[in-house]
């Protein structure tokens, strides 16, 4: 979900999608009450003060609605899924007029952000509708417990710990408690950001001195542009366009020789990187605006006769924020939509 930590896994969809092995139960090597203990010291050793720990820690329990939720999510698929489906619902009419409305309201504040980080407005809109649907829900599992639950049953515990740590700074930073509510797997606010990522890349948009990804537009779109920017947005490139493969052309021989260090399964179903340019000259024809000089891979997630793709290294960024051709395509075309 170039991985940071948690920055590729930025909410409860993130963490777990349809290329990420399958959930096995852990039994727990100590009781919670201990663990806590050990989450305590290693708090104590990052300067985080006695009174955030006690106050987040004292009395906490385990959710055991957590485990089970982390327990069902799905195993690695011998074949993918069809794609069509997935864009059907998650590009779909309310979606898009729900961007389009929440891009009339935000229309003053997008030029300046645009100029500032080099992302598309519509880039940001796309995926905090994505993530909440532009903020209608963001979750009510509490932070701290859930994370504290997770890493406690052990299965990723090097990453829920360290997530749960960052939480305890982020009270520490002036971050109220009551704001940190969100998804089981602790993903929170209008970008469903995890607490590292939080911490590292939240930005103020308004200028009022608080990153608020909760309630202030302006934030949370300066917030999801800042993670872009930082995860090496490339300023006047698309994500991708639509694209027309001849029939009988020969995908195979295509194939990228690359093996990727993470989300290989992801990459392994785009071709090798060429120009359009060079694409044009094999057959394969852009069916939108895009530069001749830019690199680009073919992309055919259902099939030869379906729809095609020419994908730029943006769309790469898009899936460092979730590593999933499913979600990476669905916030391209719903980006290009919400402006159409």
């Amino acid at each position: 979900m170039r991985i940071r930590k948690a920055a590729k896994l930025a909410a409860s969809a993130l963490l777990f999608t349809l290329a990420m092995p399958a959930a096995q139960a852990q039994q727990p090597q100590e009781s919670f009450p201990g663990y806590l203990q050990l989450v305590a010291a290693r708090a104590r050793g990052e300067g985080v003060s006695e009174a955030t720990i006690a106050r987040v820690l004292t009395g906490l329990t385990p959710n055991p609605r957590v485990i089970d939720l982390d327990n069902a999510q799905p195993g690695r698929q011998v074949a993918p899924p069809p794609i069509a489906p997935y864009l059907a619902r998650h590009v779909d009419a309310n979606r898009i007029a729900g961007g389009r409305s929440r891009y009339a309201q935000v229309a003053g504040l997008l030029p300046a952000l645009e100029r500032r980080y080099g992302v598309p407005g519509k880039i940001m809109l796309a995926i905090w509708g994505h993530e909440t649907n532009y903020g209608s829900y963001t979750g009510d599992f509490d932070l701290a417990r859930s994370l504290a639950t997770l890493a406690w049953e052990g299965r990723r515990r090097d990453l829920f710990e360290g997530e749960l740590i960052a939480v305890l700074r982020m009270i520490d930073r002036g971050v109220p408690p009551s704001r940190l509510k969100g998804s089981w797997a602790g993903a929170f606010g209008n970008p469903q950001f995890l607490p590292s990522v939080y911490l590292r890349l939240a930005a103020d948009g308004d200028g009022d001195g608080d990153a608020d990804i909760w309630s202030s537009p302006a934030d949370t779109l300066a917030s999801i542009a800042n993670y872009f920017r930082d995860a090496g947005w490339r300023p006047g490139e698309p994500w991708g366009v639509r694209a027309s493969v001849p029939a009988g052309f020969d995908v195979p021989a295509y194939d990228s020789r690359l093996a990727a260090p993470t989300c290989d399964r992801v990459h392994a179903r785009h071709s090798q990187w060429k120009t359009v340019g060079e694409w044009r000259a094999l057959g394969v024809t852009p069916l939108a605006p895009i530069g001749e000089s830019v690199l680009a891979t073919v992309f055919q997630p259902d099939g030869p006769g379906k729809p095609a793709y020419l994908l730029t290294g943006n769309y790469r960024v898009i899936l460092q924020y979730n590593c999933s051709n499913y979600y990476a395509l669905s916030v391209g075309l719903l980006a290009d939509e919400i402006v159409r």
